[in-house]
């Protein structure tokens, strides 16, 4: 529509372009908004037995993500469930109403229900399941604060509680997520920087045995991007 004579049409850059320019300009020096080097992760805490109730628990800070994970089994398993060999392993994740800026149900969004799926993926050729037959195992995750990063942070935490109860593993699981903004690849990041990216990438590993357990990838990557990914 054409402007009204003697008005001025004006243009506003988005507060993402405007966030993703001054993320340009810090990676460009090679140093990110909260100090850190583009390839360094956040300070970690991590301690088992937080939960006294469960066969096994873990809690974990990365930055300001806070998750704590709750194991409970092996248990016999559901009498309608269909028989099977191997024991079942059940995952569940749930974010605190407190855990980000959106309060309530609101919270709870499509990207993070999916997240139960993604973390029984990343645990489920970890755990021995031939070890507990016709048992289950169940593994409640809780997000309590939405920093950045979740689902590794998740992922690293619920193989802690796995290993907390006892459960045979053949190895720890430990993840890690990266992302890419302009021309620079950042580890570990915030909320803020998941904010601004133009791709991201989660994988989970299980290190004793040079396995990835889950790969997952959503943007913009090319295989040279990916490839680069693996020899950072």
């Amino acid at each position: 529509m054409a402007n009204k004579p003697g008005t001025i049409s004006t243009y506003t850059v988005s507060a993402a372009a405007e966030d993703r320019k001054s993320h340009g300009r810090h990676l460009q020096d090679g140093i990110r908004n909260d100090g850190r080097q583009l390839l360094e992760c956040r300070l970690a805490f991590t301690k088992t037995g937080a939960v006294n109730a469960a066969a096994g628990s873990a809690y974990a800070e990365f930055g300001s993500t806070k998750v704590i994970v709750s194991v409970f089994g092996p248990r016999e398993s559901s009498k309608a469930q269909i028989y099977s060999d191997i024991g079942r392993l059940n995952c569940s994740v749930s974010f605190a109403t407190f855990s980000t800026p959106i309060r309530g149900k609101l919270s709870q969004g499509i990207e993070h229900r999916e997240y139960s799926t993604m973390l029984h993926k990343a645990l489920e050729g970890a755990v021995m399941l031939h070890t507990f037959p016709k048992a289950t195992v169940d593994v409640f995750a809780l997000v309590l604060e939405s920093g950045g990063g979740d689902l590794p942070v998740v992922v690293t935490c619920a193989s802690l509680a796995l290993a907390d109860a006892g459960i045979m593993m053949f190895d720890v699981v430990s993840a890690v997520s990266v992302s890419s903004i302009g021309k620079s690849l950042i580890i570990d990041p915030t909320t803020e920087e998941e904010n601004c990216q133009d791709g991201g990438l989660m994988v989970a590993c299980m290190p004793s045995r040079n396995e990835i357990t889950q790969l997952i990838i959503t943007g913009e990557w090319s295989s040279t991007r990916v490839s680069e990914v693996g020899w950072q």
